[in-house]
């Protein structure tokens, strides 16, 4: 598997991720558990700046095989 591939893959398990921590957050929301919706969503943020990273990494290998 390439470096691109294994980044996409990775960033696809982390969208995964991402998924379930919103479901997590929609249902403290309608709880009304403010501190941990507020963790929730620092978690959100970091998963997504994750994703973000694997997507450039993915780039990157792709143009340097190109």
């Amino acid at each position: 598997m390439s470096a691109a591939n294994e980044s996409l893959g990775r960033a696809e398990e982390l969208l995964e991720r991402l998924r379930a921590k919103v479901d997590g957050l929609e249902r403290l929301a309608e709880s009304g558990a403010a501190d941990a919706a507020v963790d929730d969503l620092a978690e959100i943020a970091e998963i997504a700046k994750e994703i973000e990273a694997e997507i450039q990494r993915a780039r990157t290998s792709a143009d340097a095989g190109a």
